[in-house]
């Protein structure tokens, strides 16, 4: 088995494998290690322009992109393994993904009352409240059967 990697030549440059992706407009910046966990994320002051929306699907883009490119760059690492089992399926699979669209809504309009008023003063509208007691309240009600002792579950 002359042909066979050396196993630890191999894991070493596994841990030191990293891709990274830019975003087409260059607001979103990333990279991710081998097993395409994020290692870094960094945003340009491009994202100010941007509504959460297009900043979420920007970043998650990118990352599928960096993912594609770990995902291949292990997957030529690993090839003189063999080219068969659940590993290779599964960089196969992160190859291949491809996000769903993300629906980047507009804002939509404020509705504009008649008279422009951003506050309205609605006080008027509540019915009138109670007239308070003219005096002390007897509590009666409550302890004219002495001490309570329900359980409260």
């Amino acid at each position: 088995m002359a042909d066979a990697p050396d196993r630890e030549a191999l894991l070493a440059e596994l841990s030191a494998l990293s891709a990274t992706a830019t975003s087409d407009d260059g607001a979103v910046s990333l990279s991710v290690n081998t097993d395409g966990v994020l290692t870094r994320l960094r945003l340009t002051d491009a994202v100010s322009g941007m509504s959460p929306a297009e900043i979420a699907d920007a970043v998650l883009r990118t990352y599928v992109s960096a993912q594609r490119e770990s995902a291949k760059r292990t997957g030529q690492l690993l090839a003189p393994l063999g080219s068969g089992g659940y590993l290779m399926d599964r960089l196969r699979w992160r190859v291949q993904f491809e996000p769903e669209p993300v629906p980047v809504a507009t804002p939509a309009a404020l509705p504009r009352a008649e008279d422009s008023t951003v506050l309205k003063d609605r006080s008027s509208d509540a019915p009138p409240a109670a007239p308070p007691p003219s005096g002390p309240v007897p509590d009666d009600d409550y302890y004219g059967k002495g001490m309570r002792f329900e359980q409260a579950w």
